[in-house]
């Protein structure tokens, strides 16, 4: 008898046909890489039950200056704050306009170019997007700087929970986003209803925005001929992406204050909360891939599951996605809405520190990192504010299922008769087995194999594919399993 190793890489990989797969992990749910093994990832409890009446669109988490953690979300007509005690305040400046719960395609009467359908004839899915409404976020000091997508006004609120978010003075309106830059600037996005222009503040003068000599406001209009759609703070500049490229503005000082340079062509963003800051750069998801910036230029990464992602996503409702930094595992998450679903039903994961892709189903729509507050904050559709990374308990038990992998030669009928594992915790992970004696022939199931060190097993076949599935409250691993194995003819 022979010992074989099945050895898969770190990261799931669905992208392409079943030969690209094999050998690889193509599918699973609640599970990460770490050194090597499978292990579940952190659960959650919940921290605020319905802590807002509509789906949260944005958000943002800091210490204001009592070291006291606050948080505020907003939905598509409400803006919150939220204490360190989960006490939520109803801060919806006066006279907000209300925007959208989803998002739309004007394809009806008036929609689109004029002329460019005959009469009576079937309307193509062409017309002007009509984004969800999300929030923009940030702040400036202790106080929360806010600026809805449909509302386009730019709001500062100064901590008092007895008193709602107020109207910059000054601010320019019908804005689609804003951004504080570290020079302490606000940028103003998509401003005055021009979705090239951006127009900032008097350097730590958040009310003065007439540039004039005496201090440094200004505004320019970007040579581009997309939408600005958000911008984030990298090291040393703030990152400006349209829905076709990206800009970096790197402050300059007087007289011109900054200087804009395009360091990314065809990287359009898929969404206003799908971009998030990561040390010296940048990821985010575009239309049709997931690119970085690294400070200097833009790349498109290479995406093990780009098929499974884009030939599966909800195109009238894509301005929901969201991104969200989990720091701790050296992870970004995005949240989309699957083909079948109108709101976020599913996550991509690109854990760059070991460089490898993850998926799986959870329904979040906004959250903030942990730092401010001791684990990260995701909200669901609900508006439901969840504690992440605690504990073990998720909605449903982590699995992780293999592609084809080749036993022995290929050519010759392989019998296993013991499976050796490589788990860490003794009990809590089960193991399925599906054989074939051809690549396009019937899988037999085998199992489910409780691990125990060795364990009894008798099946055969040319190909194997592995099932992991674990305990869904306990944190346990599994590394490289083993076959004790016997090579029989070709028949």
């Amino acid at each position: 008898m022979a010992l074989v190793a099945l050895d898969v890489p770190a990261g799931i990989y669905n992208h392409g046909t079943e030969l690209d797969s094999a050998g690889r992990w193509i599918d699973g749910n609640f599970i990460r890489w770490q050194n090597g093994s499978v292990r579940p990832i952190g659960g959650w409890t919940t921290r605020k039950a319905s802590a807002t009446a509509s789906v949260p669109r944005g958000s943002v988490a800091w210490i204001d200056h009592s070291d006291d953690a606050r948080l505020a979300v907003g939905t598509y007509n409400k803006l919150y704050g939220i204490n360190q005690g989960s006490v939520v305040s109803d801060i919806t400046p006066a006279g907000l306009t209300s925007g959208s719960v989803n998002a739309a395609v004007n394809i009806g009467y008036g929609g689109g170019t004029y002329g460019l359908n005959t009469w009576g004839t079937t309307r193509d899915s062409t017309g002007v997007p009509e984004h969800v409404t999300t929030w923009s976020l940030d702040n400036f000091g202790q106080y929360l700087i806010a600026c809805s997508s449909s509302d386009g006004k730019i709001y500062q609120w100064q901590l008092n929970s007895s008193v709602v978010a107020a109207a910059l003075t000054n601010a320019p309106v019908n804005n689609k986003a804003m951004m504080v830059t570290d020079e302490r600037f606000i940028f103003a996005l998509a401003t005055a209803g021009n979705p090239q222009k951006i127009a900032w503040c008097d350097r730590e003068n958040n009310t003065t925005w007439a540039p004039a000599t005496t201090n440094q406001a200004g505004d320019i209009e970007l040579q581009t001929t997309g939408e600005i759609m958000c911008g984030v703070r990298v090291k040393g500049s703030a990152l400006i992406l349209t829905t076709l490229d990206a800009h970096s503005a790197t402050y300059a000082g007087p007289p011109f204050v900054y200087s804009f340079n395009r360091v990314g062509t065809a990287c359009g963003i898929i969404s206003r909360q799908s971009a998030i800051a990561v040390d010296d750069g940048a990821f985010w998801m575009g239309t049709a891939g997931f690119f970085q910036y690294n400070g200097a230029s833009v790349q498109e990464m290479s995406c093990d599951v780009l098929d499974h992602v884009f030939t599966d996503i909800n195109e009238s409702q894509r301005s929901k996605a969201c991104a969200i930094h989990n720091s701790q595992f050296g992870e970004v998450w995005w949240f989309y809405p699957s083909a079948s679903s109108n709101e976020n039903d599913r996550y991509v994961v690109y854990d760059y520190k070991e460089g490898h892709w993850n998926i799986g189903e959870l329904s979040r729509t906004t959250g903030v990192d942990s730092g401010s507050f001791r684990s990260p904050l995701w909200f669901d559709a609900s508006g439901n504010l969840y504690n992440h990374e605690f504990g073990y308990n998720h909605s449903s038990a982590p699995y992780l299922e293999s592609g084809p992998i080749t036993l022995g030669s290929g050519q010759n009928i392989v019998r296993v008769n013991e499976i050796i594992p490589d788990e860490g915790t003794q009990g809590q992970v089960s193991l399925t087995f599906k054989t074939r004696f051809y690549p396009n022939g019937t899988e037999t199931s085998h199992g489910p194999f409780t691990l125990a060190n060795p364990t009894g097993a008798r099946f055969q076949g040319r190909q194997v594919r592995m099932l992991i599935n674990g305990s869904e409250v306990n944190n346990w691993r599994a590394g490289k399993m083993r076959l004790n194995v016997v090579e029989g003819g070709r028949r």
